[in-house]
């Protein structure tokens, strides 16, 4: 079947679309979907401001109160969760040597619960710190993220 396009002057003919092509159809489910359009709205851009103001909270001059160290310990575990996702993302660029050996010693420190004792939970909050901090250095030189202007 064609289809005849006329203007004044000018006839033109354009074959409609062949009957043998498949129909396309979405690469997901409505399920799929709705899952993915979840993680869109609840996605926020990485802060690397907020990194440092926690990194300075942290490894400062002063330790962290004692009541302030859970939600910091919480966030340091965020940020570095989400600086070895941004590492690891991207198959045709895997993380250099020293990413993965950072990303490892997160890990364990990450699954570690924390201490009772003040002391041992600022070191805690100390070691995430560090590790947090040489993360961000690797990322921001490798240009995977970028630094605060």
């Amino acid at each position: 079947m064609t289809i005849s396009l006329t203007a004044p002057g000018l006839e033109k003919r354009v074959a409609s679309p062949t009957p043998n092509v498949p129909k396309w159809t979405p690469p997901l489910d409505p399920d799929g979907l709705r899952q993915v359009l979840k993680r869109i709205t609840a996605w926020s851009p990485l802060d690397v401001e907020a990194i440092y103001d926690d990194l300075d909270t942290t490894i400062g001059n002063q330790p962290p109160s004692k009541a302030a160290i859970p939600a910091l310990v919480e966030r340091l575990r965020s940020h570095l969760t989400r600086l070895s996702t941004i590492a690891v993302a991207d198959p045709k660029f895997p993380p250099t040597d020293e990413m993965a050996q950072l990303i490892e010693r997160g890990r364990s420190i990450q699954d570690a619960r924390l201490p009772a004792d003040h002391k041992q939970a600022v070191g805690m909050a100390r070691r995430l710190a560090f590790v947090t901090s040489d993360l961000v250095e690797k990322l921001i030189e490798a240009r995977y993220i970028k630094d605060v202007a």
